[in-house]
């Protein structure tokens, strides 16, 4: 590597120690890694990996999760159209009682939903039938936020992700196009799960579920208002006009979302839990959402909000977990984007708010309390851990390109960490997720040698329907998930929940928890991959 623009070793060693030492003299604190004087590229020939095979890979894999008509260019094959009459037949998730109600037939008439709305198309989030709009709208912030740091690195693939966003985003103009209302789930999950069925050949209920300001829903509706202005900023030059639908939509929906506050869980608990509740309520949600819009609108409005309300909507609570449920962790980050980068002093605060996550993930830093396995994987929790190791490592790296361009470091205590150790820490995960791990599999389906072969994935399990015509009925595809055959059909770039606290995966297509893919596991991951490739000249 080059140091500073100079060649010479002997010269390079006598600067580092000046520079370290001076740095330590000045700031009283622990010596910091040298990352910190050191550019970010790398020698293609240092890489282990071939991240830019494994972008390719994660972009690929929203194909094979579309639901709806599929286009053709559709690139992974075995698929084909399914939820073609998706939103024709509404649910009724509640009925509309005036005001102290009482059941007299003769004196209220009831209101009730029985009309339909074009729900065809968007994301099955994993490996069953469901369209869960919570999630969906968080793999589409994701999926965003990836293209905003890292598309200008991405190149060929850049198009491909711009894609796999807009077939979310279309989906997601679909289910806001009501005022008020947000169709937030369509199909029963229940009933799905108890099926084992290709979604083409599905035949249980597709109900639809909506919030409304009698049945709020402030998380998935501030998740939607933050997807739609993401994905607002990724296509503001491309395509100018479909930026502008998607603002005005997203800046409606975040008002509904704050009008009428509640979780969307509190009202739909029966049909949306265990699978996707709101556990850490709506506050989280609200934070993220103004943030998405201050940054797309520029409207000091949304800095006022956050400004007034940030500290009620737990800005400073000191969780460390950042997904589908938890957005606090990405909303400090986004924002101290304001302060390092664009220089607004009035949320300073941020930096800090930022600086506490990471240091609860640097292994050995003040204020570290996340968990790792003998391996080195990050581990949060046993149900689909990838989820977080992806997320966890775009914050890192896109955290340290704010810091860098700030020309900063984080703070943890009286300790000092460079940019560079927040890359090194992140690349260590992805490269884990690729096959550097104990069992040297890759946790992506189609990625080197050795991957899951029988993940947890309906329409993979099953015969294709080019090879199978006839329907498999629902309990009829039972036999073959419990069976111990690899799966037919290749899900490729599926990034699956991954091994246990103690590096174990046993490839078990029941085992849900480990070996289920989802569309918020791969969102973050195609920002991390687009950096890597970029920096080890394989884009």
């Amino acid at each position: 590597m080059d140091f500073l623009g100079f060649s010479s070793a002997s010269y390079t060693f006598r600067v580092i120690i000046f520079l370290s030492l001076f740095f330590f003299l000045c700031n009283g604190f622990s010596y910091p890694d040298s990352s910190l004087f050191y550019t970010h590229h790398h020698r293609h020939n240092l890489a282990k990996h071939n991240y830019k095979d494994a972008l390719t890979k994660s972009i690929l894999f929203f194909e094979g999760q579309r639901s709806g008509k599929l286009p053709p260019n559709q690139r992974m094959t075995w698929r084909r159209d399914s939820g073609l009459s998706d939103g024709s037949a509404l649910h009724v998730n509640h009925l509309n009682f005036p005001q102290g109600f009482q059941f007299s037939m003769e004196k209220y008439e009831l209101e009730i939903d029985l009309d339909s709305v074009d729900l065809v198309g968007g994301y099955y989030d994993a490996g069953d039938n469901i369209k869960f709009g919570f999630p969906m709208a968080f793999t589409t912030t994701m999926l965003s936020w990836s293209v905003i740091e890292f598309g200008g690195l991405m190149k060929s693939e850049l198009g491909n992700a711009k894609v796999a966003i807009r077939w979310a985003t279309d989906y997601l103009l679909k289910a806001t196009s009501r005022p008020d209302t947000i169709y937030v789930q369509v199909g029963d999950a229940n009933k799905d799960h108890s099926c084992w069925e290709r979604p083409e050949d599905m035949d249980t209920q597709r109900s639809v579920f909506k919030v409304d300001k009698n049945t709020p829903g402030s998380d998935v509706a501030a998740e939607t208002a933050a997807a739609l202005a993401a994905a607002a900023i990724v296509f503001r030059k491309s395509d100018p006009s479909y930026s502008k639908i998607l603002l005005r939509r997203a800046i409606r929906v975040f008002a509904f979302a704050d009008r009428h506050r509640g979780t969307y869980s509190a009202g739909l608990k029966p049909d949306v839990c265990p699978f996707y509740c709101s556990f850490s309520g709506y506050q989280d949600e609200l934070l993220w959402g103004a943030a998405w819009l201050q940054k797309a609108t520029r409207n000091l409005k949304y800095l006022n909000y956050i400004k007034v309300n940030g500290q009620i909507l737990g800005a400073a609570e000191y969780d460390n977990t950042f997904g589908w449920d938890n957005k606090h962790a990405g909303a400090r980050i986004l924002l101290s984007k304001t302060f390092l980068v664009q220089k607004m002093k009035t949320l300073s605060e941020y930096k800090g708010h930022a600086d506490n996550f990471i240091c609860s993930v640097i292994p050995g830093a003040p204020f570290y309390i996340s968990q790792y396995t003998p391996g080195g994987l990050l581990f949060k929790m046993a149900d689909e851990n990838m989820q977080y190791v992806t997320s966890t490592s775009f914050l890192l790296l896109t955290y340290a390109k704010y810091l860098t361009s700030a020309r900063t470091v984080v703070h943890c205590g009286g300790s000092v960490y460079t940019p560079g150790r927040l890359r090194s820490i992140a690349k260590k995960q992805v490269d884990y997720l690729l096959g550097d791990n104990p069992l040297r599999m890759s946790y992506m389906v189609g990625y080197g040698p050795k991957f899951p072969r029988r993940i947890h994935h309906r329409g993979s399990s099953l015969p294709r329907v080019a090879s199978h015509p006839a329907k498999i009925q629902c309990h009829q595809g039972f036999s073959i998930m419990h069976s111990q055959s690899p799966n037919p059909n290749f899900l490729v770039g599926a990034v699956v929940g991954g091994p246990d606290k103690h590096d174990r995966f046993p490839d078990v297509r029941s085992d849900y928890e480990q070996s289920e893919p989802a569309t918020y596991i791969n969102a973050p991951l195609v920002g991390a991959l687009a950096y890597f490739a970029h920096s080890y000249a394989q884009l």
